[in-house]
């Protein structure tokens, strides 16, 4: 069986590391030579829009998916006549349009911010009016890690912000006072089996996810896996979906959804009998669900930007590295360590240890 994927980063190179032991070969199409996940497979270097290189790739392959979000929707509709592709491509539309994607949630009766359209500096002024201070002002596509927003606190900001996020449509959105982040992470094949992994708290730093830690038991489980399981049976999902949630009082407030395999799930690798990448290419390709049974407490730490002391990371117990051959950059994600423990104290003085190491 041949799995087709548009994207070879190292989300790809999970994906096809995770299909190997099922026999399953993955192929990349993806514009860019060095693209870490090529060596895993055949590498289409093309754009992801060029017909030729979809056609390829339909051609070659049994099924197809995507590693991230901003892949072109138009010709992936096109490919869908050719080939089964998963997660849906409707899901995919709706996820590149934060405004589409808000109004969805709130058909679904998920509660987010409150927000408002913007598509000028006039339109800006009369948000602010309705939503209040302080917000966000999120560009509608292309956004991701903190880009393509900027935070307004007063008026005196609005054309700044307006300029700085290049005046494109945008969406914005009211704060919400909330006591922690946290992500919850479902799985649905075609058959319509579902499974949601234990819900996970998240601390960013400079807009970029640094630590996720893995919440068995959590309080607000039931209420995560309802607002997911809503969203999954509206998309007919097939894959796996991520939800971005605010904890606000006894609450949760959507943030916004993902519709691929996610950064706050790289813990599953070795904290789950069954990890999110192994459970994505199951449920498209149509096999049986794994069971998302977390095996003991687990958390994950990015490594972006500069290469850590590997030599110190191994040395600490329970800790698992994974470099995803990217070259060091500011702000650039190039792998992530993922920390098992007996016992909820161990995993927290563990996380400390990794972290000297672990710096940007």
């Amino acid at each position: 069986m041949k799995l087709g994927i548009l994207g070879a980063g190292q989300l790809a190179r999970m994906l096809a590391l995770a299909a190997y032991p099922l026999n399953i070969k993955c192929n990349f199409l993806d514009p860019t030579a060095d693209s870490c996940a090529a060596p895993l497979g055949t590498h289409i270097i093309k754009e992801f829009d060029d017909e030729s290189g979809l056609a390829q790739l339909a051609a070659e392959n049994d099924f197809v998916s995507f590693e991230f979000e901003n892949v072109p929707a138009t010709p992936l509709q096109s490919l869908a006549n050719q080939v089964e592709v998963y997660p849906p491509v409707k899901a995919l539309l709706i996820s590149q349009d934060r405004l589409t994607e808000k109004n969805t949630l709130h058909e679904l009766g998920i509660e987010t911010a409150p927000f408002s359209a913007v598509n000028s500096l006039d339109e800006l002024h009369q948000a602010v009016d309705e939503v209040g201070y302080p917000g966000i002002l999120k560009t509608r596509r292309f956004g991701y890690d903190g880009k393509g927003q900027a935070v307004i606190r007063e008026k005196s900001q609005l054309a700044e912000a307006w300029k700085s996020i290049g005046e494109v449509p945008a969406t914005y959105e009211g704060f919400v006072n909330f006591s922690r982040e946290v992500s919850i992470i479902a799985v649905r094949n075609k058959g319509g089996e579902t499974r949601c992994y234990p819900l996970v708290e998240n601390v960013h730093r400079n807009g970029i996810l640094y630590l996720s830690t893995v919440l068995e038991n959590d309080p607000l489980q039931q209420q995560a896996e309802s607002m997911i399981n809503k969203l999954i049976n509206e998309l007919d999902y097939v894959g796996v979906l991520v939800l971005e949630l605010f904890h606000a009082g006894d609450k949760l407030v959507a943030n916004e959804y993902a519709p691929r395999v996610h950064n706050t799930g790289h813990w599953t690798i070795e904290g789950a009998a069954c990890s999110q990448f192994e459970n994505h290419i199951r449920a498209v390709c149509g096999l049986p669900l794994g069971d998302t049974q977390v095996n003991c407490p687990v958390a994950m730490i990015n490594i972006v930007g500069d290469l850590p002391d590997t030599n110190e990371i191994l040395k600490i117990p329970g800790a698992h590295l994974h470099l995803y051959d990217k070259t060091p950059r500011a702000g650039r994600k190039i792998g992530h360590v993922t920390v098992c423990a007996t016992n909820n104290n161990e995993l927290q003085s563990r996380i400390k240890e990794i972290g000297k190491f672990i710096n940007w």
